[in-house]
């Protein structure tokens, strides 16, 4: 019995020991944070475990009645994860295409095949089907 007691106390001790440890608090190293009398925006900041991020902000001028200004945001950052690997990510962020990241680890979709582009291509080149009902009237 007390052999019993033993081993499971020592797979409790040897379970606690070998769980994946908590990372410490990431410290940050330089940050900057400035408001521009334009309306604009710059912040960055870089921690000691290699994260670094900025962005930039900056009030853009529309033709729409009901939003006359909006900002125009672009930055990037970088980390390491889990596995060592160095992700790095660029984006822009405006108000006619939205959110665009641009990163190597992101998916991106494969090449469209040459037949597929080619009847692609033929179909755009054809009168639509409006046109052509015009024409029989």
């Amino acid at each position: 019995m007390d052999w019993i007691r033993i081993s499971v106390l020592c797979l409790c001790i040897y379970s606690t020991f070998g769980a994946p440890q908590a990372e410490k608090d990431a410290k940050i190293i330089s940050q900057t944070n400035e408001i521009t009398p334009e309306g604009g925006y710059n912040w960055s900041y870089d921690t000691d475990n290699g994260i670094k991020a900025q962005e930039t902000g900056t009030l853009k001028k529309t033709s729409d009645p009901e939003n006359p200004e909006v900002i125009v945001a672009q930055g990037n950052f970088e980390y390491t994860d889990k596995e060592g690997n160095k992700i790095s990510l660029t984006y822009v962020a405006d108000d006619e295409g939205g959110f665009q990241p641009q990163g190597a680890h992101l998916p991106t979709s494969p090449p469209i095949p040459p037949n597929i582009q080619k009847a692609l291509d033929w179909i755009a080149s054809q009168p639509s089907t409006t046109e052509r009902a015009g024409r029989r009237k």
